[in-house]
């Protein structure tokens, strides 16, 4: 125990099963950690709440609204999309995770891929990963020419501009880890029987190019952080924290009739 002593609102939050088996769960025991643990269901429940009145105002409206994920492998997008996906109506919202390009679409426009997920009226979709791969993953690993990564460049403004014009909402997320906290991670992964499927050939050299991963990302940020369609950086090393902050971003982003101060 890492506690002498408990104020009677720490009592109180602890006094409920939940509570308790989270506090008990891990050893050792840490009740600060029990404690940030039950203010986060909180916090995530109340917001969790707000995001299905969200939803509803799209579906009721007829709104199209666009949600991107990006970030270094592990950095929490999954887990970030599920906590906030999983409470609302799940036949009025997609989860996009492309595959690599088959060879037929090796030969269409770039963006064309992505084009036909775009959301119908009063849907909402959620891209772990999006049309950024060109922008740092394929450059990084040789996925792409320069030229095409040039050329990506050079028509991502444009092509956000025609979603923004077309009356999609459009919000990007850039979920950040240390390098530190992305090899513990990824230990994680490999020594967990339930999760070592994550780990991809891409992830293995993540740490190998690391400073090449930095360049790619900070030229992204400088050229697509527009004041239509900015970026918002999430600190993600805590995923508690990194979960609350992307839900509470999203509300923020989209001019939904809200019923709490977000």
């Amino acid at each position: 125990m890492n506690r002498e002593e408990l104020t009677p609102l720490e009592l109180k939050k602890l006094n409920s099963n939940k509570a308790l088996i989270t506090l008990l769960s891990r050893e050792p025991i840490n009740v600060d950690r029990a404690l940030r643990y039950i203010d986060y269901e909180r916090k995530l429940k109340k917001l969790q709440t707000e995001m299905i009145k969200l939803q509803t105002w799209a579906i009721d409206n007829d709104e199209r609204i666009v949600v991107i994920f990006e970030g270094r492998d592990a950095a929490g997008k999954g887990g970030a999309i599920r906590r906030i996906t999983e409470r609302i109506n799940p036949r009025h919202m997609r989860i996009v995770a492309l595959p690599k390009p088959s060879e037929d679409e090796q030969t269409q426009w770039y963006f064309q891929r992505y084009v036909q997920q775009l959301p119908k009226a009063g849907e909402i979709v959620f891209f772990n990963r999006s049309w950024y791969n060109r922008a740092v993953v394929e450059p990084v690993n040789d996925f792409c020419t320069q030229e095409e990564y040039e050329i990506f460049m050079t028509q991502v403004n444009d092509f956000e501009r025609m979603l923004l014009d077309s009356g999609i909402h459009l919000v990007k997320v850039y979920m950040s880890i240390s390098k530190k906290e992305q090899a513990k991670r990824f230990d994680e992964i490999k020594n967990d029987p339930l999760k070592q499927w994550k780990m991809s050939p891409v992830d293995e050299k993540a740490q190998e190019l690391w400073e090449k991963y930095t360049e790619y990302k900070n030229a992204m940020f400088e050229k697509t952080n527009t004041s239509n369609s900015p970026w918002k950086i999430i600190k993600a090393n805590r995923k508690t924290d990194a979960r609350v902050n992307a839900l509470n971003h999203l509300l923020k982003r989209i001019p939904y009739d809200k019923d709490i101060e977000i």
